[in-house]
């Protein structure tokens, strides 16, 4: 059972018990979603960057208002959770002279004030989340994460939680996103993780 306390620290005594040997479908798994995650991140580019300047800013009711502004959100996030394992005691090389953000600040932040420097910086992301997935080890996935929030306070997490987030954040807004886009009449066809059971080894 996840415990919260004032301090707002995780504890999660099953957690630390993770087998190592349980991680190695874990490591499959984020291969498939880092390849799916820039596979899906190109197509919703593709067609954010066929509206208009107006309607890619225009409030449409959002968390984030805007597609842009959440588009650029989802990327804030990316480069939030890359820096604080990259800060980290664990060993991330594909994380070295990685552009990522390391504490302070607000998830309001913007990082792009205009599209074509976002969709640069999300490409630029995601060949750092693909290199990112393929330091994981069976071993650093069961290690402890500690890290701090944007308030300060104090965390911790394994790992694997961790990269779990990072994916399931993307998907989550990328779902507004392709909502918005519908009530504008766009759509990016379709976007089933599934597909990419069609798709080559990440590996290859």
């Amino acid at each position: 059972m996840l415990a919260f306390d004032t301090r707002a620290r995780y504890r999660n005594s099953t957690c630390a018990r993770d087998s190592v040997a349980g991680m190695q479908t874990h490591l499959a798994q984020f291969a498939r979603f880092a390849q799916y995650n820039s596979w899906f991140n190109a197509r919703v580019c593709a067609c954010v960057g066929a509206l208009s300047p107006e309607e890619r800013t225009r409030d449409l009711g959002a968390y984030f208002g805007s597609i842009e502004a959440t588009l650029d959100h989802i990327l804030l996030v990316d480069r939030i959770w890359l820096g604080r394992l990259a800060a980290s005691e664990l060993a991330f090389p594909a994380l070295a002279g990685a552009r990522l953000v390391r504490g302070g600040g607000s998830l309001r932040d913007r990082l792009h004030a205009d599209f074509a420097s976002l969709e640069r910086g999300r490409v630029e992301t995601d060949t750092v989340i693909e290199a990112w997935v393929g330091d994981l080890t069976p071993e650093l996935l069961a290690s402890t994460l500690r890290y701090r929030n944007m308030a300060g306070d104090r965390f911790e997490a394994p790992v694997w939680h961790a990269a779990a987030h990072v994916f399931n954040h993307q998907t989550h807004h990328r779902g507004q996103v392709t909502t918005l886009l519908s009530q504008l009449g766009h759509d990016v066809g379709v976007t089933d993780f599934i597909l990419t059971a069609h798709m080559p080894t990440p590996a290859a």
